[in-house]
């Protein structure tokens, strides 16, 4: 424990992140070498795994370990993010010892990893009469002011909120505990883009199980700041209006090498290699508007069903909302972009064009995750924040 904080890691060095083969490893510049990391953490993490990322490395204290480092956080904007989800719940066990996180004042642990049900919860917790059984969910997914959670789909974590919402009935009470990596944000939401269906667990259950999402503060020594912990708003109301099947995404999809490709009634395009994100919606079933563009054996029918002939599908990403968001997120898009093909997709609108080409992937772009946060979380989850992208 240091001055005002706890401190949960040592032999810490700092590296620059260079690539992530597998959801598990990564590979680091460490001085003038390159190692290899354990990554504990299943996340997609893309916004925060940016090359040249400063990343925090734990040296391994088995010396028989395959990797003798542990990557345990990264800096964003100067300031450590916690990656380490095996370290979660010792630094939530050490907040409810200290009686740091409200709701749970007067708590005291009587057991980790418990069974009860068809789940096993993080926590039993005790006070007085009550029974607590908590989950404990690390959230590194935010913009400046606005956290979410989760960044990848979740179904263990709806399965724990639909039984903790179960057991919670006379003493027996449910918890879910969202330890937001970021002492900057102001709200909380669940991630309603990524994962629709946990997201409506959350809702349907908030009124049956107590929801915290804790906002902490890391410092440089990979230390807790305790003056800095404080529990988020939620925007029930809009989260409730918003997390519904439809809305914007933007498909983005890679060309390999230049390829010509007839483009419906645009005729014959020239399509040079890298990467082309097109900006579409959908009113209703926006999912199955998505699988549609994964799937290659289908009737051509819009501009982009001919692009996805000669194009590998990359990702798609889901931009759930009740306003038509469409256009104003094809002209963010194209501020950003290399190049547009005139007249793409934008037959029924003014737009010149919905689709744009990038010589680098998106994913590996600062100001395209700047963007995709803008649209998916400040401009409605934050719209009283007074946002600025």
């Amino acid at each position: 424990m240091t001055s005002s904080g706890l401190k949960f890691f040592k032999d810490v060095k700092r590296a620059f992140f260079l690539s992530r083969p597998n959801r598990f490893t990564v590979f680091c510049r460490l001085g003038k070498k390159v190692v290899k990391a354990f990554l504990p953490n299943p996340g997609r993490l893309r916004e925060l795994l940016l090359p040249e990322t400063l990343v925090y490395l734990e040296e391994a204290q088995n010396p028989q370990r395959k990797m003798p480092y542990t990557a345990v956080a990264v800096e964003r904007e100067g300031t450590p993010v916690m990656l380490h989800t095996h370290r979660t719940n010792d630094v939530a066990h050490a907040l409810i010892n200290r009686k740091l996180i409200p709701g749970l004042e007067g708590a005291e642990v009587i057991k980790r990893e418990v069974s009860e049900g068809k789940s096993r919860f993080d926590f039993l917790l005790k006070r007085g009469r009550e029974k607590i059984f908590l989950e404990v969910k690390s959230c590194t997914l935010f913009s400046r002011q606005v956290a979410m959670f989760p960044d990848a789909v979740t179904e263990r974590g709806k399965r724990h909120v639909e039984e903790l919402a179960v057991l919670s009935r006379g003493n027996t009470k449910g918890a879910v505990l969202f330890l937001i990596q970021w002492s900057y944000a102001q709200v909380f939401a669940p991630e309603y883009h990524t994962d629709l269906e946990f997201a409506k667990a959350l809702c349907k259950a908030r009124d049956k199980i107590k929801i915290i999402p804790l906002s902490i503060r890391w410092r440089k020594d990979l230390s807790i700041d305790l003056s800095e912990i404080k529990v988020l708003d939620i925007p029930w109301e809009r989260v409730e209006r918003e997390a519904k099947d439809c809305g914007s995404y933007l498909l983005i999809l890679k060309i390999p090498e230049d390829r010509v490709g007839e483009i419906g009634g645009l005729g014959k395009i020239k399509f040079k290699k890298g990467y082309y994100i097109y900006v579409g919606s959908a009113k209703r079933n926006l999912s199955k508007r998505i699988e549609r563009h994964r799937k290659l054996r289908k009737k051509l029918f819009w501009h982009i069903d001919y692009l996805r002939e000669i194009a590998d599908f990359h990702t798609a990403l889901p931009v759930r909302s009740a306003d038509d968001l469409e256009c104003e997120i094809a002209k963010s898009v194209n501020d950003i972009a290399d190049w547009k093909v005139p007249g793409f997709g934008c037959s029924d609108c003014s737009c010149s064009s919905h689709l744009f080409r990038m010589e680098q992937d998106p994913l590996s772009c600062a100001k395209f995750h700047n963007l995709l946060q803008f649209y998916r979380m400040e401009r409605v989850v934050g719209e009283n924040l007074k946002l600025k992208r």
